[in-house]
Order: C-alpha cells, then sequence, then structure tokens
C-alpha cells in the first residue's frame, strides 16, 4: 500500500540532485551524474518537467518514471513521430518498494503520454538520451516483470559486448585483407571535413538518423574513420556518446559492399586507433547477438556482458 503522505508530481527546479541520489540507490548498476542529468534530460530539447513524474515520500525523494514525446525532430528531414512516446528510464529507491510505487510512476508517465495522443510507448530506446537500450531482466527482474504486468511485450532482446585492448594487435589475416582492397582502390582513414556532409548523409540515410546526428555532434572529441571507393562506403567512430573515448559505434557498411571485408577491416582500425590512444577496453550497449554484426564482434574477440529487452506497450485511445 503506497504511504499516504506520497507526493507524485511533475519535475521542479531543486529536484535534481536528490533525483540523482536516488537512481543511484534505486539502478546501482546503471549509476549516473548530475552532468548527464542535465545534459541529456533537462536540457533535451524535448524535455518536459510534466512528464518526468517524481514520487516524494515524507519529503524524501522516492523515485521516478520519465514519459518524453518529440517536441522538435530528431534530425534533418524526419518528423515528430507522431503517436509515439518513450519511457527511457524508471526507478524506485529500495527503501520504498513493495509498496506500488513503481507502478503508479509509470502508470503516471504513461497518462502523461496518453493525454499527448502517444498510443504506441517503448521502453527504452528514445533517441538520443537513452540510458539502456532495455531493461536488464537479470539486473532488474521486479522492472521487467513490472512492464509485462502493465501489457508490454519485448520486440527484440539486443546485447551489450565488451573487449579488452590490453595486449591487442591487429591480426595478420585483417592486414592482408586490407591491403587486398586498398590494391582494388579503397581507403581507409580519417574524413577530411568537407567529407562530412556526405557521411552525415551516410550513416542517417542508409542507417539510422541518431547516428548521423552522434557524427554531426562529434566535433573533435571523437575518432571517425571511413572507408572510400569514389565515395564513402563504410565508417566507424568512437568516442561518439557522452564524450567516452572506449565506447565504440556508430559503426556502417553499405549493404552493397558487404561480403568485402570492409567492417572487418575498420572494426580492427578503430581497435588499433584506441589501443594507440591508451584505451583498455572497446565496448557498446547494442547489437544483436546472433546477426552479421554480432558475429564479427564474436570473431574479434568481443563477449557478451548484457542483455536488454526493448519493450512496446500499445494504449487504447
Amino acid at each position: 500500500m503506497i504511504n499516504p503522505t506520497t507526493t507524485v508530481r511533475g519535475f521542479a527546479a531543486g529536484d535534481e540532485g536528490p533525483l540523482v541520489a536516488a537512481w543511484n540507490r534505486g539502478m546501482p548498476a546503471d549509476p549516473t551524474t548530475s552532468g548527464w542529468l542535465r545534459d541529456c534530460v533537462l536540457l533535451d530539447p524535448n524535455f518536459d518537467p510534466v512528464g518526468l513524474r517524481v514520487a516524494v515520500v515524507g519529503g524524501e525523494f522516492a523515485g521516478c518514471a520519465y514519459g518524453v514525446r518529440r517536441l522538435v525532430p530528431l534530425a534533418p528531414s524526419t518528423d515528430l513521430e507522431p503517436g509515439i512516446g518513450w519511457i527511457p528510464f524508471f526507478f524506485v529507491a529500495p527503501e520504498h518498494r513493495g509498496r506500488g510505487l513503481g507502478r503508479r510512476l509509470v502508470e503516471e508517465a504513461l497518462a502523461f503520454l496518453a493525454r499527448h495522443g502517444r498510443t504506441t510507448v517503448e521502453f527504452a530506446p528514445y533517441t538520443p538520451n537513452y540510458v539502456l537500450p532495455g531493461v536488464d531482466a537479470a539486473v532488474y527482474p521486479d522492472a521487467y516483470r513490472l512492464l509485462e504486468r502493465l501489457g508490454f511485450r519485448t520486440l527484440y532482446t539486443p546485447v551489450a559486448m565488451d573487449r579488452t585492448l590490453v595486449g591487442y594487435t591487429m591480426p595478420d589475416e585483417v592486414r592482408e585483407l586490407r591491403a587486398a582492397r586498398e590494391r582494388e582502390g579503397y581507403a581507409f582513414r580519417a574524413p577530411a571535413d568537407g567529407e562530412l556532409p556526405e557521411l552525415i548523409r551516410f550513416a542517417a540515410g542508409v542507417f539510422n538518423p541518431d547516428w548521423g546526428e552522434a557524427i554531426r555532434r562529434m566535433g573533435d572529441r571523437g575518432r571517425l574513420l571511413v572507408a572510400v571507393r569514389e565515395r564513402i562506403v563504410g565508417f566507424a567512430a568512437y568516442g561518439a556518446y557522452r564524450e567516452i573515448p572506449e565506447r565504440f559505434g556508430p559503426f556502417g557498411v553499405d549493404p552493397a559492399e558487404r561480403g568485402t571485408g570492409l567492417g572487418k577491416i575498420l572494426l580492427h582500425a578503430a581497435m588499433t586507433g584506441m589501443r594507440a590512444e591508451g584505451l583498455h577496453g572497446s565496448w557498446f550497449l547494442w547489437t544483436g547477438e546472433t546477426g552479421p554484426a554480432g558475429n564479427l564482434y564474436t570473431r574479434a574477440g568481443y563477449e557478451v556482458t548484457r542483455r536488454f529487452h526493448v519493450m512496446r506497450l500499445v494504449q487504447p485511445r
């Protein structure tokens, strides 16, 4: 039973410190910082404080659930994705669990989205500022069960993967493959500034608008490699997200060029660059476990570290 002194309301200035403290108690496997909350939530142009539902119990911050919908397009030539909303995160601090507070918070976030015409709600892949691709049922089983009880169903289950770079050297077979492709006219290098508009269009158009925007926002903070043969046919980046240098991606090869080994060359060239910068590891949050990308990563020494359920609820109109 929810404590009668519980208040659930929209976010207000001054909540940021208690929210981060409660978050780090409620999601200890995924701690956050006030800087992340500021940059990725409060300064997000889609942020609506009413959608960030916070629970206060007896004057103490107890949890929150975040409902968000697009107010501005993600990227040029994209729309506001009408009808779709997201819950990128929710949590309840451990000392306040078992009283139905998590359900109330998520239901209030859903109600906020419904009032704004969002009948399809996804947990949790809101771009560009998702926390995790979905719910990690192994780490947060109660959250996964709650979403299922509320009617969310799993769409797919991406995996996070990691690889140590300690002692890494590019395999001879990859060096030989790169030399063979270079004899055929391919080049593998950093893009010139004048090529960045083409690269952004390529990443956004062939893959995902979020990838194009990630490259646009990188500036000189991240690292980029491209495969070129008269035009850009592939790319690999690291340090593109949240200025974390060991985070690999985005990464893609033109579908018409697949089977040529360009992905393998770009992946190992990026790992060589990361190692040269003194990085001790490479990781990312999202790939299909058994698809071509997942197989490529596995052969390159990456191992699955977490599994996430991307979930969807269709609300009645």
